[in-house]
């Protein structure tokens, strides 16, 4: 784990994100760009698209080939679609992050948990509301792979995906300076059905540094 050099205090961008809301915003190239679990033990669903181009986005498989690992920390680039960096993490208090588990819908909660849970929000809702308020041609072809920082999946042996209690903290973050101009769109989860945030969503922070 890596802790950052830079002080909340001199961020020229601080923004509170309530859990089941989203976060749109664009993060210029050499910017630091920081996402702080304030209580810990939540999910921050993330996208990112190359702000002159936005059919450019993140790419899990192109990120995770990149570094011959399967979660992202301090030194891991985000890769495009078109190959090119995005950003790279330059510091880390949590240490592991997943690209794997993509985000939760109502149609995924009905068959993981029960047909009861299909009037829950969930993280696909949330990106497409922040999409429609951004505008720009942003829509439901949009959501692709996603980055579920601080949440914990492990693989197991078989090829399988498990969801347990994260193994972040109140205070942890995850900090990447931007390789290019960026959009970035955050949906704080608001799942209840599974441990990645406590079975509690509680909420986060962005910052930004010049």
């Amino acid at each position: 784990m890596t802790e950052s050099t830079y002080s909340p205090e001199t961020a020229t961008y601080r923004k509170v994100v309530e859990a089941g809301d989203h976060w749109m915003h664009k993060i210029s190239k050499g910017q630091t760009f920081r996402v702080l679990d304030l209580e810990g033990n939540q999910a921050a669903d993330t996208l990112f698209y190359n702000a002159d181009d936005p059919s450019e986005r993140y790419a899990a498989d192109i990120t995770v080939r990149n570094q011959n690992a399967l979660y992202l920390t301090t030194g891991t680039t985000l890769m495009s679609t078109e190959g090119n960096p995005l950003l790279t993490i330059t510091a880390d208090t949590c240490g592991n992050h997943d690209t794997v588990g993509g985000a939760c819908s109502r149609e995924s909660n009905t068959m993981r948990y029960s047909q009861n849970t299909e009037h829950m929000h969930a993280c696909r809702d949330i990106f497409l509301t922040g999409m429609h308020e951004w505008g720009e041609g942003f829509g439901k072809r949009d959501i692709t792979n996603n980055i579920n920082f601080f949440m914990n999946v492990p693989v197991t042996p078989e090829g399988g995906l498990t969801f347990e209690d994260g193994i972040s903290g109140p205070g942890r973050y995850v900090e990447m300076i931007a390789e290019m101009d960026v959009i970035c769109l955050i949906s704080n989860c608001p799942q209840l059905n599974n441990p990645c945030n406590a079975y509690n969503p509680t909420p986060v922070e962005v910052l930004i540094w010049d």
